[in-house]
């Protein structure tokens, strides 16, 4: 079982306790999180459905992310993952969601956001919470550590 599987299990194990579930809106990570997530057997007890809002459009589309947010901010900004998972807990009957928003590599970073850059967010009863991370590796790296982080804030935010 590798540490994934663990946040998964803790994670399954929070949701169920409480009646819940939750929704994913992915974009760096493709998703990984909804799939990581469903992995796990039993998972439709507490995994609603996942958001894979690659592009901007899709965001646009799938969780009302405001296109002139996007322009003014970038796809890659704590306004914009902030928006995904206030979208994610709008459009799916659940009471949590989150979302990741980021530059995975290789290519594709600048000097303000450099490839590792993901923003996060997380929307629950008590708010939508964000949170900046640079992960270091090649692209796989990037989204394993973001899947990873992804779940365990959300834990975090069940605790």
């Amino acid at each position: 079982m590798n540490d994934i599987d663990t946040l998964v299990g803790q994670l399954a194990n929070a949701l169920t306790a409480r009646g819940w579930t939750m929704a994913t809106a992915e974009s760096c990570t493709g998703g990984l999180i909804a799939g990581a997530c469903t992995d796990r057997a039993g998972s439709s007890d507490w995994f609603e459905r996942g958001f894979v809002t690659y592009s901007n459009a899709a965001k646009t589309d799938l969780l009302g992310v405001p296109a002139d947010l996007i322009a003014a901010h970038g796809a890659v900004s704590e306004p914009v993952a902030r928006a995904m998972a206030a979208g994610a807990l709008a459009h799916a009957p659940v009471q949590v969601a989150v979302a990741v928003t980021g530059v995975a590599g290789p290519s594709g970073g600048s000097a303000d956001k450099p490839v590792g850059t993901v923003w996060l967010g997380w929307a629950t009863p008590q708010g939508v919470f964000t949170e900046r991370q640079r992960f270091d590796g090649d692209r796989a790296a990037v989204r394993r550590a973001t899947v990873a982080h992804a779940l365990a804030g959300l834990l975090q935010r069940l605790s």
